[in-house]
């Protein structure tokens, strides 16, 4: 994970976000352990309060278990469960500002396919 914070969201909520991205990618895979409080804070230079209410926020959304005297690890379903919710706000929030700006630029369904056919080609 990277260490670059945005002043307009609370840290907490960065490394929370942070989180959340690595187990959506697979780098954190469900049963396995979050790196340290004391370690993350280290890494990052924040404080291990901080990185304990952001560990706190996926115990609280049930995505993390917390192990007396073990650790933090990523829960057996959380990659669904989030998955599943960001699919939902991206179908209920995101995609109509998409659909509505395709529709103000005149862009037709052919021209968004020929858009994503080219992008795949560059990533070979």
């Amino acid at each position: 994970m990277e260490a670059r914070w945005d002043d307009n969201q609370p840290i907490y909520w960065q490394l929370r976000e942070k989180t959340v991205a690595a187990i959506l990618d697979g780098t954190l895979r469900e049963g396995q352990p979050l790196p340290s409080v004391r370690q993350v804070a280290v890494d990052f230079q924040i404080n291990p309060l901080t990185v304990s209410k952001a560990y706190q926020s996926l115990v609280d959304d049930e995505l993390v278990d917390k192990r007396r005297g073990v650790g933090m690890f990523v829960r057996e379903g959380a990659r669904s469960k989030l998955l599943a919710s960001e699919r939902n706000r991206f179908l209920n929030e995101e995609w109509p500002r998409l659909a509505q700006r395709i529709e103000k630029l005149g862009l037709s369904i052919e021209d968004l396919m020929a858009a994503s056919d080219k992008k795949e080609e560059s990533n070979s």
